[in-house]
């Protein structure tokens, strides 16, 4: 189930944890719950235009399913009780990690209670189902301790995708489970995939659309999530159908479902720790540790192909006037929005890193010498047509634009044939460009 990340990705602002004893600063967070001092009045108008707009659009959503969910039964009861049970065994005694996750996710953010509210979806009417996203967003909000719209938000969102899901279900006339013959049960498959897209579709479009908005450079990974983000969701959204045939056919095994998420909640912490090791926190790139990992791999399976590769060492000109002139927040902005372009503009086998700095490193598989003199270039007209939204010193919004990057190229195996000889080359070609006047392109010397 796709959240906003608790970091900023909605808001910048997050509410520091004070100690129960502070009255004046439990009184200061009181007051920042009241709708008219949210952080969202703080966004831009766009931002603030479409949280609102999306929030007034799901009325009419929640209408329509309600309208057409029949009467709770006792058996319903039941099934929600089982399934509220579950999640809230799973929520107590992940706590802990769940609050470490949020904490270190500055994007999308996939809550795997979609575990419990996914089944709610395909046994339960609407108007259930959608108390069972209450019964599990109000645990929530104890760990999630972030702006109040954001939550809000984010549990409408969730609230939606599982109504509206519902009604696509039942709209396409399901058959009892108890009853299936094998043929009956393939369409029951398939009635139960286009469910989880119609579920998935929602959520992407609520929690995506405002992410989008909310960062000053979006890309896909920022608002859709990385490979390994949407491969959990699928994971968590396949569980779920799982525990509902549970529910249904053998309610006492929901049990077992509970210990496999709360083992599967520390799994994905252990997959985001990680992933941290190797990840650059400003630009959400491979750092120094990660690149040098995987571009040692790359090099392997090319020198037992007999093929090249290249690397590019991208260092951007003058990058201190911008912290100078602007700060050290517009300086983090342009480098997030370098890395964006630079994923932006590379294919899918391409390694893209932050060298240090101001300085990105990019391998090529592959790549002779001509194709990496194109990427180059596209890389360095690419940098160049930047325009970043960011602040100054006094707050006031601004407009990067004109910066330059001066790139340097050395190709395996002319001119090194290990990855440290590599990078030596292309940092002597990045060298070699800016005593050339910046902005431009340099090969590494071909060694004697």
């Amino acid at each position: 189930m796709p959240d906003m990340g608790d970091s900023g990705a909605v808001s910048r602002e997050s509410r520091p944890t004070r100690p129960p004893s502070d009255r004046s600063g439990s009184l200061k967070d009181r007051r920042a719950l009241l709708p008219r001092n949210w952080a969202l009045w703080t966004r831009p108008r766009r931002f603030i235009v479409f949280l609102i707009t999306m929030e007034v659009l799901s009325v009419g959503g929640f209408a329509a399913a309600f309208a057409h969910s029949p009467q709770p039964t006792g058996s319903d009861w039941l099934e929600f009780t089982i399934l509220a049970a579950g999640a809230t065994v799973h929520i107590q005694l992940t706590r802990r990690q769940e609050e470490r996750r949020r904490n270190r996710t500055k994007t999308v953010l996939i809550d795997l209670t979609a575990v419990w509210v996914f089944p709610a979806t395909l046994v339960l009417p609407a108007t259930v189902a959608v108390l069972l996203v209450v019964v599990i967003r109000i645990q929530r909000w104890f760990v999630a301790r972030r702006p109040a719209h954001n939550f809000i938000y984010s549990s409408l969102a969730h609230g939606l995708a599982a109504a509206l899901a519902n009604l696509c279900y039942m709209a396409m006339g399901p058959r009892d489970w108890t009853t299936l013959t094998a043929a009956e049960s393939l369409r029951e498959f398939g009635l139960i995939l286009a469910t989880a897209l119609v579920y998935e579709g929602v959520q992407v479009l609520y929690v995506g659309g405002i992410l989008a908005l909310g960062s000053p450079s979006p890309t896909v990974r920022t608002v859709l999530g990385s490979k390994a983000d949407n491969l959990l969701e699928a994971i968590t959204t396949g569980l779920g159908a799982v525990t509902a045939v549970l529910v249904v056919t053998m309610p006492p095994a929901v049990a077992i479902m509970a210990v496999v998420t709360v083992v599967f909640n520390r799994l994905a912490e252990l997959d985001q720790l990680q992933d941290a090791v190797v990840t650059d926190p400003k630009t959400g790139l491979l750092n120094m540790r990660g690149w040098t990992e995987s571009a040692e791999r790359a090099l392997n399976r090319v020198r037992r192909s007999g093929s090249t590769l290249a690397v590019l060492m991208v260092d951007l000109d003058h990058f201190k006037q911008i912290n100078d002139t602007f700060g050290h927040p517009a300086g983090d902005d342009a480098l997030a929005a370098v890395a964006n372009a630079l994923s932006s503009v590379t294919r899918p086998a391409d390694l893209v890193g932050r060298f240090g700095g101001e300085e990105f490193l990019l391998l090529l598989p592959n790549a002779d010498a001509a194709a990496a003199e194109l990427a180059a270039e596209r890389v360095r007209t690419t940098i160049a047509a930047l325009r970043i939204p960011t602040t100054d010193k006094r707050g006031a919004q601004v407009t990067i634009s004109g910066r330059t990057a001066s790139i340097g190229i050395a190709v395996f195996p002319r001119h090194a044939d290990d990855l440290d000889g590599l990078l030596q080359a292309a940092d002597t070609a990045v060298y070699d460009a800016k005593e050339a006047g910046r902005n431009r392109i340099s090969f590494a010397p071909v060694p004697h």
